[in-house]
């Protein structure tokens, strides 16, 4: 195939795009070893931007060892206990600064996920999460948790496509929280929260290893 003309910004950009979606939407499953000239050959672009995307879903989580990431469950504690960390405190403070507005929002997440479909749960449920995030008001925080969107999409599928009871029922307990200004209420609640998506995670994860 002959390589098409493109700057390599944007044929960097693309191989990002190209290999970051078939692994969310299931085309590159788990444990699937990249092969960078078969990735630049379809592409139509060198090695060069496929490499460097391949580097950055390593930094994001997706990607380890060229091979996408099949987590164990060290794995998967690890990341969740970061994210219990930082998106607890980012609840304990979206408590203290978030607007009316943003609050509004919070809630119209909870309405969609309670009615809509599998897609437009997914979508609700993430935008329920980066509202809180990026209403934590910290910019270092904020980064760290952007770099970890990736991944966190993966464990997000897990749990509304495998239907985790009382989901939405604990974003609305987050919400009401948040809402009444409890801070302390608002943080125990959101960890509580992940450490029930990382219970439902390892029990899935166990029950695909008998």
């Amino acid at each position: 195939m002959a390589l098409v003309r493109k700057t390599p910004q944007l044929a960097y950009i693309k191989s990002y795009e190209y290999i970051r979606d078939k692994i969310l939407n299931g085309e590159l499953p788990r444990g699937t070893k990249l092969v960078e000239e078969r990735i630049a050959e379809e592409l139509g672009v060198s090695r060069t931007p496929v490499r460097e995307a391949i580097r950055k879903l390593e930094q994001e989580g997706l990607i380890f060892q060229k091979k996408v990431v099949n987590p164990t469950e060290t794995d998967l504690r690890n990341i969740f206990q970061v994210r219990i960390l930082l998106e607890g405190f980012a609840a304990r403070y979206s408590a203290m600064y978030m607007s009316g507005e943003a609050l509004d929002e919070l809630r119209n997440c909870i309405v969609t996920a309670r009615t809509g479909t599998t897609e437009e749960i997914m979508e609700a449920n993430e935008k329920f999460h980066n509202i809180i995030v990026q209403t934590s008001n910290n910019p270092f925080m904020i980064d760290i948790i952007d770099r970890m969107q990736s991944i966190i999409y993966l464990f997000r599928k897990t749990v509304v496509y495998h239907k985790r009871p009382f989901l939405i029922d604990e974003h609305e307990q987050i919400y009401e929280a948040i809402r009444d200004h409890n801070g302390d209420e608002a943080e125990r609640l959101m960890k509580e929260h992940l450490q029930a998506d990382l219970d439902f995670c390892l029990h899935l994860l166990n029950q695909n290893r008998k």
